[in-house]
């Protein structure tokens, strides 16, 4: 498929050369992708007919792609140093600018000849990902616009450096437009993982005054000696906005799992939060009833289906960039936790995290049945309230079933059993951790058992994570029996 990406960036260079788009074809057809081989194939016009019935012999042809590839080869080789040194550039800027001492806002107002043209050039380049079914990049994003007045949020990890060079190309880019100041917030990590949390620091905002001009403000005590009049405001409204991701990405979990079930997106957030053994949700927000249909329009313009367990991107939907939408806060005008929730259990660290792809947004204690505890991929198959009609039976208050075994996730009567190996292989939980997982995950979660995959370490907010159940999600006419 190397071919495929040098042909991919051609053709997007030279939308007008017929043979580059049936090239192009002709390399998803061999990696199997037919739907995107047709597509290039009726780009390519006659092209396509005339060659398929040709005679001409195959060297001839072979001869013309080589061709063809080395002039793409060598663009993307030229775009690659300029890519290098943009982002070199704007590192070096971003780790400069902190140790400005100043209560006030620090600008960078060093102009070159031509600022938005080379910031264009480095931001084109630069490390944004292409329409593949996640994301299609925060700074083409942000040229889509965004509300006039007001602050929007990202987050990055703490030694992403890539990242916030990239931010800052994104926000120069668009130098000439009137947008909103842009909040960063920054993500601990632990080995592979970003740690979420309801209250991640404010770490500098940053705002485009145009021609080549960009405010930034330093929000971290150790990079400059101020404290920001709007400190506390900014990062009250930070932490509504995690919560609001947390609720945007079950929502998104959710109509995601009942797509794959059923086929087809629901119709509405009933569909959702229908009574056992139907219920997706355990209940809603008003954030995510607001959510639900520019959350579908989102999901079908960018085909999030396409990346399996990942969520989707295509064109940001025609609601979003008002200031109502439920994605206006968020930089990109997209969800930001965009890949679907996952529950991982560890059995050597007896730890069940909930994840969305490398961020670790919550990690509980559990009681395992060391060896009797399968390790494997499932799905969760039941949620069920009070199981076998009791909320202080062995099972607790919530149980949520491994696919169609015996095995479950559930709360217990023996809470000190939690962190160790006591069961018959089921997953144990105190009672405040098992309500807010069930709230906080829907009906077809995947599930990996396996060793060694998370830290260590507890990562739970203060208040937690709850809905407000409307429908009956008990199951009076069963008996569990599970281990």
């Amino acid at each position: 498929m190397k071919n495929s990406l040098y042909l991919k960036k051609y053709v997007q260079m030279h939308p007008d050369n017929k043979m580059g788009w049936y090239l192009l074809g002709k390399e998803y057809e061999k990696s199997g992708q037919q739907g995107k081989a047709n597509y290039c194939f009726n780009q390519s016009g006659g092209i396509y007919e005339a060659f398929e019935t040709s005679r001409v012999p195959s060297d001839i042809w072979l001869e013309y792609e080589q061709k063809l590839l080395k002039q793409a080869e060598d663009a993307e080789r030229k775009r690659r140093r300029i890519r290098r040194a943009a982002v070199a550039l704007m590192i070096l800027i971003l780790v400069l600018i902190p140790s400005v001492e100043s209560p006030q806002r620090q600008s960078l107002a060093e102009e070159s000849a031509n600022p938005r043209e080379e910031v264009q050039a480095a931001a084109a380049a630069g490390d944004m990902p292409e329409k593949t079914g996640t994301s299609k990049g925060e700074g083409a994003a942000a040229e889509a616009g965004q509300p006039a007045s007001g602050t929007v949020f990202t987050a990055l990890g703490e030694d992403d450096g890539d990242g916030k060079a990239h931010l800052l190309a994104g926000e120069m880019s668009i130098a000439q437009k009137s947008r909103n100041r842009l909040a960063v917030l920054t993500m601990k990590r632990q080995g592979k993982w970003l740690l979420w949390s309801r209250d991640l620091p404010v770490s500098y905002t940053m705002l485009s005054g145009g021609k080549g001009k960009m405010t930034y403000q330093s929000y971290n005590a150790k990079d400059c000696a101020c404290k920001p009049e709007d400190q506390e405001a900014l990062q009250s409204a930070a932490a509504k906005w995690t919560l609001e991701q947390e609720e945007l990405a079950l929502l998104y979990s959710a109509m995601a799992a009942y797509r794959d079930k059923n086929g087809a997106l629901p119709k509405s957030v009933n569909d959702l939060t229908r009574p056992f053994p139907e219920n997706w949700v355990s209940g809603r927000t008003p954030r995510m009833q607001e959510a639900f249909a520019p959350m579908a329009e989102w999901m079908q313009s960018g085909d999030s289906s396409s990346k399996g367990q990942e969520g989707g991107s295509g064109e940001t939907a025609s609601g979003a960039n008002t200031p109502s939408s439920p994605f206006a806060s968020t930089w990109g005008q997209e969800p930001f936790l965009q890949e679907r929730l996952e529950i991982i259990v560890d059995k050597a660290a007896h730890r069940l995290a909930v994840v969305s792809g490398d961020k670790l947004i919550r990690s509980y204690k559990v009681g395992l049945g060391g060896e009797r505890t399968p390790e494997g991929k499932y799905k969760i198959s039941i949620k069920v309230m009070n199981p076998n009609g009791r909320d202080d039976g062995e099972f607790g208050s919530r149980g949520m079933q491994l696919s169609d075994t015996n095995y479950a996730i559930h709360g217990t009567d023996e809470p000190d059993s939690v962190g160790k190996d006591e069961s018959k292989g089921c997953i144990r939980m105190r009672r405040a951790d098992i309500e807010e997982l069930f709230d906080l995950v829907p009906l077809g979660t995947p599930v990996l058992i396996s060793k060694g995959v998370l830290p260590d370490l507890p990562l739970v907010p203060k208040e937690r994570f709850l809905t407000k159940p409307k429908q009956d999600q008990t199951n009076p006419h069963q008996t569990y029996h599970w281990l």
